[in-house]
């Protein structure tokens, strides 16, 4: 039986003052603000090590929190001339063509001026929702996406995304 003391008074020797093993190695540890001499066992419930752990959770939230607003800093710089990503498209299959600076906008507004949602127009042409997104995204060569795609939403919606330069 545990004795929920907090070392005053009584010797407790080697015995646990959480869980009340005896004969037992024990460690100093804090638990809800009482200073105990615990067992390994009871020892995962020393408050410290709890703060410690939240703090190292927290610097890792910070750490990808920080690494994500720096990749999304580089995509804003490069997004303005989208030709930087198109240039080293090269796939063996479906082609994606060297596409205008803007086709992003391009593809959005046409779109818009269709009346289609985003998921109505990805139905309508087959494709993925995800891709026409990407496109809409100025991230086309990030994507993987193909040449095809891009040949579908220039025939449906009427418009010329590829550079013909």
């Amino acid at each position: 039986m545990a004795k929920y003391s907090t070392g005053g008074g009584l010797d407790s020797g080697d015995s646990c003052e959480l869980c009340g093993a005896a004969g037992v190695e024990t460690q100093s540890v804090n638990v809800a603000g009482a200073q105990l001499e615990v067992c390994s066992d009871c020892a995962q419930h020393d408050d410290t090590a709890k703060r410690d752990q939240q703090s190292s959770d927290r610097n890792e939230q910070d750490r990808k929190r920080t690494a994500a607003q720096n990749t999304a800093r580089v995509f804003d710089a490069t997004r303005t001339d989208s030709t930087h990503w198109e240039s080293g498209a090269d796939y063996d299959d479906d082609q994606l063509p060297y596409l205008i600076s803007d086709y992003d906008e391009v593809v959005t507004e046409a779109r818009q001026g269709a009346g289609y949602q985003l998921g109505e127009l990805a139905d309508e042409l087959d494709i993925d929702e995800g891709e026409l997104l990407a496109l809409e995204q100025g991230r086309a060569i990030q994507a993987g996406l193909g040449g095809s795609v891009v040949a579908a939403v220039e025939e449906f919606l009427g418009i010329s995304l590829v550079d013909d330069d």
